[in-house]
């Protein structure tokens, strides 16, 4: 007896209904315990391959106390690596991930740009009045930079800090662990908050796991960015305008601290987002727009 295979069943991420926001296709099917469950998995392995790189590195003749720029970014980059490779591991174990899943998703202009802008607008008026009243100045040069060939440490940070950063964080935050939460029903006043607070929860830990690598006042405006790209995301229901924001954010913050011009830190900016869209647009090319 033979039988027809069933038909394919659609992926969730399909267009919304005429009316219907972009935000009630861009509901990963994670649990919510699996976020904090590969938020210390990373942590952990991230910490761990950390120490492997700095050992290996001083047994090669680098200083452990003083490490050269590259080892320092290698470093950085396995530390990010960790939380990639935690939430691939938990989402695997509740079927095959799809990229739009995580947010590689085709987004029209017309939304992302605007939601852009007031992201934008948002976080560095916001920032800028809490540097006012706390008197805060720019931060100091990263200290991968004090180290090194001067060409060789300001190249790999940049690689880093406007191009893998924005990936690796963006996806497993934004893509993965805010997604996780979203599946929250928290009804107040007869509205559901779900998502406020999984981006307020989101946000809070993307500032905490920076701490070590920013000083303690910058950790409240890095909590306050995480939330704002997670509304971005909420927004466009893509992963492409947070990790051009996150981005962009960085390329501007580092063409500050080593004093470029203008025209230096476009292109550092344009240069980040060229390779982030080449690395990552073929994971959205085959998932349908949201909006």
């Amino acid at each position: 007896m033979s039988s027809l295979p069933p038909p394919p069943v659609p992926h969730p991420a399909l267009a919304p209904a005429p009316g219907e926001p972009p935000s009630a296709r861009d509901v990963p099917p994670w649990r919510a315990w699996t976020a904090p469950a590969a938020l210390a998995s990373g942590l952990a392995l991230g910490v761990f391959s950390t120490i492997v790189v700095e050992v290996v590195a001083a047994a090669a003749g680098s200083s452990l106390s003083h490490p050269t720029a590259v080892v320092s970014i290698l470093a950085d980059v396995v530390f990010d690596l960790g939380f990639v490779v935690a939430a691939l591991y938990f989402t695997s174990r509740q079927g095959r991930p799809h990229p739009a899943d995580f947010g590689y998703r085709r987004v029209r202009l017309r939304v992302a740009v605007p939601a852009f802008l007031v992201a934008s607008v948002s976080y560095y008026v916001l920032t800028a009045i809490y540097g006012s009243l706390l008197g805060l100045h720019a931060e100091k040069l990263p200290s991968e930079l004090s180290t090194g060939n001067a060409t060789t440490a300001v190249a790999a940070v940049a690689a880093f800090v406007c191009v893998i950063a924005p990936i690796a964080e963006e996806f497993f935050f934004r893509g993965f662990f805010f997604g996780a939460l979203r599946g929250w029903r928290i009804v107040l006043g007869g509205q559901d908050i779900g998502t406020w607070v999984a981006a307020l929860i989101t946000g809070i830990l993307f500032g905490a796991v920076h701490l070590g690598s920013a000083p303690a006042p910058d950790l409240v405006p890095l909590g306050f960015l995480g939330f704002v790209l997670c509304l971005l995301r909420w927004r466009t229901g893509s992963l492409y305008p947070c990790m051009a924001l996150h981005s962009f954010n960085n390329s501007v913050a580092l063409g500050v601290e080593l004093h470029w011009s203008a025209v230096g830190t476009l292109g550092l900016m344009f240069g980040s987002w060229l390779v982030i869209a080449a690395v990552t647009g073929p994971l959205g090319a085959r998932s349908p727009s949201i909006v």
